[in-house]
């Protein structure tokens, strides 16, 4: 019972801290299929013809982050919109870990997609 005692806590601090990775490791992996999908709907020809095909390519970043909060999510998508160049959709959401109030790690995920226009 003693040993369980002192590594109780251990145990409990690495589980937390697992938990925390992996809904960051999650989120990040949201955000760059979502800026896959932008890059996709803004690398379609039918994007490129629409009168606003930034916005379209705004919107399927955040249609496809369907599991991120809205509010946190900013995206953007940079092209001239002729065939043949190029699109780069970025897309970034903040993280916190924050374990026990003795370990707290806070910033931006970011992600980068670039696609050719066909």
């Amino acid at each position: 019972m003693a040993e369980f005692a002192l590594v109780l806590p251990i145990l409990a601090f690495l589980l937390f801290a697992v938990i925390q990775f992996g809904i960051a490791f999650n989120n990040y992996i949201t955000l760059t299929d979502a800026t896959r999908a932008g890059a996709r709907k803004a690398s379609a020809s039918t994007t490129r013809r629409a009168p606003d095909p930034r916005n379209l390519c705004i919107q399927a970043v955040r249609t496809s982050a369907n599991g991120l909060k809205q509010a946190d999510l900013t995206a953007d998508c940079v092209s001239d919109w002729q065939p043949g160049s190029d699109v780069v959709v970025t897309a970034r959401y903040p993280y916190s870990i924050s374990l026990f109030g003795l370990f707290t790690k806070s910033g931006n995920l970011t992600s980068t997609t670039t696609e050719r226009i066909e």
